[in-house]
């Protein structure tokens, strides 16, 4: 892949793949001065393409810049744009670190006072332009600041950028997953290898941002089949029932006193008395 990185910080074919497919080597169609070194070529509709090899150089720097914190709490990784929310609680689970996911409260770096005030070593933002607050911040403060660029990103105050589509959900969810993939296996906490039982068993699909709906949707398609399954259960049941009874009541009017039938039923009824004295 590249001769700068050692053979085994190298991206794998399986690697490549999964960016082409996520779309992470689409910008946009605007550029920007400062990052016209990583665009490959522009397509003849106006995007334009990505480096990918240097999107993965960039990645891995990041990310052994992100191994070498001894606290990983150190850490704080933000993202006010939606589609980063859960891949940045994800990140912040597997490595330890601090995730802001959604409004960035200002002062949270600069003012002590304030309830949510954090003093972090670095922080990994998901785009410069929606996080402007916390990259302003932390350069009031001297914080370093690592960020997901897309072509058209303002790189002010930015020390590392990651080029790579920040505006797809799954180019987003699948490069936060990578390098908090690279972390932990730069600190040993993952073996190197395929994702499964030889390598990291998590899948990218966990970082991916959901819509609430569609969350919604699948619980309630759940709860109607296991609401289908138990009336199948029941069904064998309520076919199980005595349906003998009913001829049980027949043979018993069936085996009534013949005397019954003799009975004149037209006769007119006795005129007793019923004002008299009952006998003694």
């Amino acid at each position: 892949m590249s001769d700068k990185l050692p053979a085994a910080l190298n991206a794998t074919e399986d690697d490549i793949q999964l960016l082409l497919a996520a779309q992470a080597h689409l910008g946009t169609k605007n550029c920007e001065k400062s990052m016209e070194s990583y665009v490959w070529k522009r397509r003849a509709d106006g995007i334009h393409v990505l480096n990918v090899g240097k999107t993965w150089e960039k990645l891995v720097f990041a990310a052994r810049i992100l191994a070498a914190i001894e606290n990983p709490n150190d850490i704080c990784v933000i993202s006010a744009r939606p589609y980063g929310h859960r891949a940045t609680l994800k990140f912040a689970s597997f490595t330890g670190a601090q995730a802001i996911a959604g409004r960035f409260t200002p002062g949270s770096f600069t003012n002590y006072i304030t309830r949510s005030f954090k003093e972090p070593r670095i922080i990994v933002v998901t785009d410069p332009r929606v996080d402007h607050q916390a990259i302003r911040e932390a350069a009031y403060v001297n914080i370093p600041v690592i960020a997901f660029c897309d072509t058209d990103a303002p790189l002010k105050f930015v020390d590392v950028a990651i080029p790579c589509n920040n505006k797809a959900r799954h180019s987003i969810g699948l490069m936060w997953y990578l390098l908090c993939r690279e972390v932990l296996r730069l600190k040993g906490s993952v073996p190197r290898g395929p994702t499964g039982p030889s390598g990291w068993d998590v899948l990218p699909d966990l970082f991916f941002y959901r819509d609430p709906e569609e969350i919604e949707r699948e619980q309630a398609e759940k709860a109607a089949a296991a609401e289908a399954e138990a009336e199948a259960a029941a069904a064998p049941a309520a076919t199980t029932e005595d349906w003998t009874a009913g001829t049980q009541t027949d043979a018993a009017f069936a085996s009534a006193p013949a005397a019954a039938e003799g009975l004149d039923w037209s006769a007119e009824p006795g005129t007793a008395d019923w004002s008299a004295e009952p006998a003694a």
